[in-house]
Order: C-alpha cells, then structure tokens, then sequence
C-alpha cells in the first residue's frame, strides 16, 4: 500500500527555496482540472485520470472522445476500473465499459523529465495499467511513467463493414489503438504539468503492447506524439489482420449472438460479448493504420525514431506449459513428433533432426525451443528480421535478448522449468508485476535494465557511464544478451543460437 507522507502545505518548507525547479506537490493542475495524488518520500503517484470520455451507450464502437472538465479537485490517490475483460492470471472478470483512465508515476521533484508511455500486453484481451508499478523506473532513472487503460476484446478490437462505414476511411477494429493515441495526445498537452518534457515521449509495451507500439509506428495520425520507442516481446515483422479477415470474423462474432448489425451489438450487455469472443487484434487499413508494419519497415513507411527491440530466450514456455503441462498433460515423445509433423509437413524429418527429442529436457520444452525460434510474433527469428529491416533505414535499433533463467515466471506451473519465459522481464522494470520479489542479483540485472531503458527515452541511446556497452545493432551478433550467467551482459548471436538460417532455408 502506498503511504502519502506529507502534503503540500508541507513540502514548501521541506524543500529548500534555492531548488529550482521542484514538482513534490499533490495537487496538479491539467487543461481539464486539478487532480490530487500521493507524494511519498522519493516519488509521486497520480491514479485514475480521465483522458478519453467512458466509451459507453452510443459511445460504444466509437473513436475516443474528449473527456468532459471536472469541477473541484480529483481524487487520484486509488486506480480507476480496468476495461471490460475476461478473468485471467488472478484478475477478475469486469463488464465496466468505462475505462479509459491513466496513471501517472513522477520522481518526488521532477522538471523537463523524459516520459515512458506504457501500453499493457494481455493479447489485446486483458490487462491494465494500474498492474505495472512505474517507480522503478521513475526513481532510478528518473523519467515520468504513464500507464494506460485502453478498450480490450470485442470493445477494442471488432471490426465490421457496419462499423466502418460510420466513419469513411478509418477502418473498424483498432479503437483500443485510437485510445492510446488520444492517450498520447493527452501527455502532450498535460506532462509538464507534472514536471514531464512534451519533446521527449517514449512509447514502449510487452506482446501486444509491442504490437501496438509496431503499429503506432507505421500510424500518420500517431506521428509527432512520440520520439522513441521500445517493444518486448512483440515483432514489427509480424502482420496484422487485414480488412477482409477482420470484418469477416466480426460478422461472424454478430452472427453468434444473433445480430446482423451494430445497433443490435451496442444493445448487448458486455459479458455477453467478451464470452462470445474468440480473440482478435488490431486490423490494417483506412487513413490511421494503412500499412502492415512489416510492409512498412521494408518500404521505408515509418516513422524514423530511435527503436530498442527484443524478446526473451525462452518465450514459448509459457505458452507450451499452458496448453499442456499446466492441464496435467505434458508432451509426449510421440505427441512431440506428430506435432512437427503435422506442422512442418515435408520438412518435418529436417525439423525433427535438427530438434531431436533427446537433446532436451523434456518434450514440452523440445516443442517451446521449435516455437521458440521461429513462426511466432514472439521467436528470435522473427525478431531478427525486424531488427534488420528496421536498420537497413538507418533508424538507431538496440536489440536485446533477455536470458535470466532464474527469472520468477508468470504462471508457477509444477514440475516445468519456464526459464526466461514469455513476461518474465517485465518484474525486472517494474516492481513485483507478479507479487515475486526478486533475489540481490536479480535485482542488480533489474537497476541495470532500467538504467539502459530510462538512458535510451533520455538520449535515444542505451549506452551509460555505470552500465556494459550496447552495440547499435547492425547485424545478429549485435543483441544484447542480458543474463546473470552464463557470461551475464554481453553481445550474443542470436541467428546462431535459434537456427535462422536453417529457418530461412525452409522457408
């Protein structure tokens, strides 16, 4: 539970009239009223701010809207609610369409400080902003911290040719997307307030928040709102659904709750559409988000900002253990095999041989280490290419790996090793995301990681003076390992290690 120590009244006699200049109040000022936050001994939190009106009733399926003035002053000292979601990971399921609210991290005296935007990963399905502490980050790196809600499932992301016609030429299906831009609009307008630079924005985000943070990039409506951007865990050289595929599986989202159009889908309750829901993500095309991001990095189509990118060595043991050994049903030597096959087809024996069974743990992690490196937004190889694409522009691209696989995982599954698993860097930025407190040397590996993100949102480069150096990547042996063993911080390559150019011959 966060303590506020003290108030304003009496800040102005514990802060010497000679620093210049100091934000330690509580109450700030933004162009829509005052907000009251809690000011504790080395940071100040301000919780549950309005950037967007409550996308509810006729709202609903709508661009975001400016949020309405408040009189008096808000109470920003707790979380608002989070957007509508299905229960996952410990967090409950909610209906509450009004949501869209950000949280504002600052050191105890902040002026001109480099601002980190934070869009949440949770498969465009689940997840908030008020679960990432940002006083890590604010406190050691001394930047500002903002922590976004954004409309999720159904309520984010469907699309429908009755949608898009609302609006001539935005397409339908990105409203979780506008709402993080109207978002970014709101800390250009209000972050000084809070002793944030407006010049020096840092957008960053894990799995789909990497996603969105791709496709803000390739955005026109997105540019001038940020100057640096960071993805974990998340590939630019990932495509997104199309027009056609996302109208068409939103019609068929209407057809089985009995619609056939929107006025007959705003009339449902929210529960009903999230358990109707069967996944589904942002959708390119129209004037917001007109280009595929891989698309765009080839063709030159985004915008030049300084980029850090990476992913974890493990990703796919989260999933794998999800599917299988957290349901009491490990891979199998056999299941292993038929698995290859049926999704290799006729380079299954090449994959087989290159992956035998014997040379792993267990099947599972055989099968985590195939997803691993290849095929998925999440793989190394997939990541590769999108650090090469990105660098043939001439755009400033740091790439890491993140290697510790002592990590606290994100779901503890018994008798399954998760490494450095899907998420597992996020309770290295942020403090105790999974309510795990980190060992003495995890914690070393965490003040070093954030000391390269906040260094990066400062200077648009890694590199410091108490930190091992980060090479500008140029090519594989250009990613940045971080790791406690096996040789901790240091340049690793990649394309050796998952098998890439084995990979690209298949392909």
């Amino acid at each position: 539970m966060i303590t506020k120590l003290v108030v304003a009244a009496l800040l102005a006699t514990a802060v010497p009239a000679a620093a210049q200049p100091v934000h330690t109040k509580d109450v700030v000022q933004t162009d829509l009223g005052q907000v009251r936050g809690t000011v504790a001994e080395d940071y100040r939190l301000f919780q549950g701010i309005p950037y967007a009106a409550p996308p509810v009733g006729d709202l609903r399926w709508q661009p975001p809207r400016p949020a309405k003035r408040w009189q008096g002053i808000l109470d920003g000292t707790a979380p608002r609610s989070q957007c509508a979601q299905l229960a996952v990971l410990g967090v409950p399921e909610t209906h509450g369409e009004d949501c869209l609210y950000l949280n504002v991290t600052t050191p105890r005296r902040s002026h001109h400080a480099p601002v980190m935007v934070w869009f949440h990963g949770g498969f465009f399905t689940s997840g908030s902003g008020a679960i990432y502490d940002g006083r890590r980050l604010a406190v050691t790196g001394d930047v500002i911290v903002v922590t976004v809600n954004f409309r999720l499932g159904p309520l984010g992301f469907l699309a429908l040719p009755d949608l898009s016609a609302e609006h001539l030429g935005i397409q339908s299906g990105n409203y979780g997307l506008e709402d993080q831009q109207a978002a970014l609009r709101w800390v250009r307008r209000n972050i000084s307030a809070f002793g944030g630079d407006p010049g020096n924005v840092t957008i960053f985000g894990e799995s789909s928040g990497s996603a969105s943070v791709c496709l803000h990039l390739t955005s026109p409506t997105a540019a001038g709102l940020f100057d640096r951007a960071i993805g974990e865990s998340g590939s630019c050289a990932n495509p997104q659904w199309d027009k056609q595929t996302a109208e068409n599986a939103g019609t068929a989202f209407a057809n089985r709750l009995g619609c056939t159009d929107a006025a007959c889908l705003r009339a449902k309750p929210a529960g009903d559409l999230l358990h109707a829901w069967t996944g589904g993500g942002p959708a390119v095309g129209g004037r917001e988000f007109p280009i595929q991001p891989p698309d765009a990095l080839r063709q030159n189509r985004f915008q030049h900002v300084p980029l850090l990118l990476g992913n974890n060595l493990d990703e796919q043991r989260f999933g794998t253990s999800l599917q299988f050994d957290a349901t009491g049903h490990p891979v199998t030597p056999e299941q292993y095999e038929s698995i290859i096959r049926t999704s290799y087809g006729p380079h299954a024996d090449q994959v087989l041989q290159r992956y035998p069974v014997a040379n792993y743990p267990t099947p599972s992690i055989a099968l985590a280490t195939v997803r691993t490196d290849t095929g998925t937004p999440l793989s190394t190889c997939d990541n590769l290419t999108a650090y090469r694409l990105a660098a043939r522009q001439h755009v400033p691209v740091y790439a890491y790996q993140f290697a510790d696989r002592t990590a606290p995982p994100l779901v503890d599954v018994p008798n399954f090793d998760e490494g450095a698993e899907h998420g597992t860097e996020l309770n290295y930025l942020f403090a105790n995301v999974f309510g795990r407190p980190l060992t003495a040397d995890q914690l070393t590996l965490a003040d070093t990681m954030v000391r390269y993100w906040t260094t990066f949102a400062r200077t648009g480069n890694p590199n410091g003076r108490a930190t091992p150096h980060w090479p500008r990547f140029r090519d594989a042996g250009d990613v940045l390992s971080l790791d406690l063993g096996r040789g901790g911080i240091r340049p690793t390559d990649v394309a050796w290690a998952s098998n890439c150019e084995f990979w690209a011959s298949l392909s």
